[in-house]
């Protein structure tokens, strides 16, 4: 029997207050729907058709779906049939208001703000007057504490891919005794691609269990670090960087604390051998890691894993790079998931992106490269993307989303760790924080019969690792959207577990 109706958390007066009537924000075009409403299969007819259409124009085998964002609102997607579904997967965990929010349509009002979209300045070398500015009031206003240095880029596997860049550049400073000038040599075979110009060094990134692991972009930098699935690499040269293992913990926490603990140990270990390992063949000049392994399984590690690993880099002389691409920006209750953490010091670099709207790092001082053009590109970002994220902090701030957040993570953890006992021989290892939640099923093949059921039933879900089925709905999901969720879950479980049974 659930227990989800005894035990569902109440929201407090004030959040309650603050969300009871979320929606009535909407216009009469965008105002969000108070259930699914599913038409046709999906994809229906329209999206095949316009599946066919992008077909002849470009690989699209990804395509789930043609969206109509003009009937999209809030935490609802509509699609080319008129279809409309609870979305808990937000265009990859991107949209921190959800559809058409009110906030974000008015965003352009102002003349400099339409200017800087129109005139898309080359931001390492043209930025508008105001620019220095809006990094300080925007993006350093939601900094991580003791991370004092912004870089704005295009997307999270960039912003990765230069995080890695300014740990080499600060390491091949310290082992030249801090001088900032390098050698006729050095800028001569920094050009053919060999030492000492182009040094031998390596990120360390992370695997899970069963070949799945990080997963840091799909740029080439990138891509050496991301270890989630093999499409994503297969025929790219890379390079021969170190893996360790990320913990592989044993659910429920509370009954398995003494074997998780000794798994934390075991990993950290690992990560001392490699960085002595790695010494003479390619030194470890930055460690990268996801605070939630998102795409290879949503796997959690614990806030003492991460303080010791922290540890082992300071002492390596390696920086700690935190990628917070689906992690940042509210999900799991927290600004930034590492808060959850209490790091003794901050972190090296963070990386984000997703949510955020725009991509970039913060980066303590150090990492502050002492010459131009080191990290560099034609846009280094979109100052429009900054009028956009301002808008949302103030809606964060002002609605008490990360409030929201936790309260609506409670009730979906509650409901689904309920839907656990009701279905164990379906569903497993509940987890996750905020609503930045998932659980895995009992085979890939069935996970996907439920994802695939879900949708049939009005519910756009995501996948990730193996088995695992994961939400990554908007910061404005609310308690009445996570009981619909939970309803519509049960549900599709229910007909799956009686077709099993016939």
């Amino acid at each position: 029997m659930l227990r989800r109706a005894a035990i569902k958390p109440a929201l407090p007066t004030v959040v309650l207050k603050e969300f009871r009537g979320y929606a009535s924000g909407y216009s009469t075009e965008h105002k969000e729907p108070s259930r699914p409403v599913v038409k046709t299969e999906i994809p229906g007819p329209k999206s095949k058709a316009l599946f066919k259409e992008m077909d002849a124009i470009q690989q699209c085998g990804s395509v789930q779906l043609f969206t109509d964002f003009e009937k999209s609102a809030g935490n609802y997607i509509a699609d080319a049939d008129g279809n409309i579904l609870l979305d808990t997967y937000t265009q990859i965990s991107s949209l921190p208001l959800g559809y058409n929010h009110p906030k974000l349509l008015t965003a352009f009002q102002n003349d400099s703000d339409i200017r800087a979209l129109v005139n898309r300045p080359a931001l390492g070398v043209f930025p508008a007057v105001d620019w220095p500015s809006k990094l300080r009031d925007v993006l350093l206003s939601v900094a991580p504490e003791g991370l004092t240095q912004v870089m704005t880029m295009m997307c999270g596997a960039c912003s990765n891919e230069n995080a890695y860049k300014a740990a080499f550049i600060r390491y091949a400073i310290n082992k030249r005794g801090g001088a900032t000038t390098f050698t006729e040599e050095e800028m001569k075979s920094a050009l053919e691609n060999k030492p000492p110009g182009a040094p031998n060094l390596s990120i360390m990134s992370f695997k899970a269990p069963l070949l799945q692991g990080a997963f840091h972009g799909r740029t080439f930098g990138s891509l050496a670090t991301t270890r989630s699935k093999a499409i994503h690499k297969l025929d790219f040269p890379s390079f021969d960087w170190p893996v360790a293992m990320f913990p592989h913990y044993r659910y429920p926490l509370e009954e398995f604390k003494c074997e998780n603990e000794q798994e934390d140990k075991k990993c950290l270990a690992y990560v001392c051998e490699l960085f002595e390992a790695w010494q003479q063949k390619s030194p470890i000049a930055g460690v990268v890691i996801e605070p939630i392994q998102s795409e290879g399984g949503d796997n959690h590690a614990s806030p003492e894993f991460f303080q010791e690993l922290q540890k082992i880099c300071a002492a390596n002389g390696a920086a700690l790079i935190l990628d917070e691409v689906q992690t940042g920006c509210g999900p799991t209750g927290k600004m930034w998931c590492h808060e959850h953490f209490n790091l003794p010091c901050p972190p090296d670099m963070v990386t984000f992106s997703k949510k955020m709207l725009t991509g970039g790092y913060y980066a303590k001082p150090l990492y502050k490269p002492p010459q131009a053009f080191r990290i560099f590109n034609t846009w280094m970002g979109d100052p429009s993307k900054l009028t956009m994220l301002d808008t949302v902090l103030k809606v964060i701030k002002t609605d008490k989303l990360l409030d929201l957040v936790q309260e609506s993570g409670r009730v979906l953890k509650c409901g689904l760790h309920d839907l656990e006992c009701e279905f164990p021989n379906i569903i497993n290892s509940v987890r996750g924080r905020g609503t930045f939640l998932s659980f895995d099923v009992s085979s890939a093949a069935l996970r996907d019969k439920i994802i695939a059921t879900l949708k049939k039933n009005g519910v756009l879900g995501g996948t990730c690792g193996n088995a695992a089925i994961r939400l990554r709905p908007s910061l404005i999901f609310a308690p009445k959207h996570a009981e619909i969720y939970l309803d519509i879950l049960r549900k599709t479980l229910q007909e799956l577990n009686q077709g099993a049974k016939c």
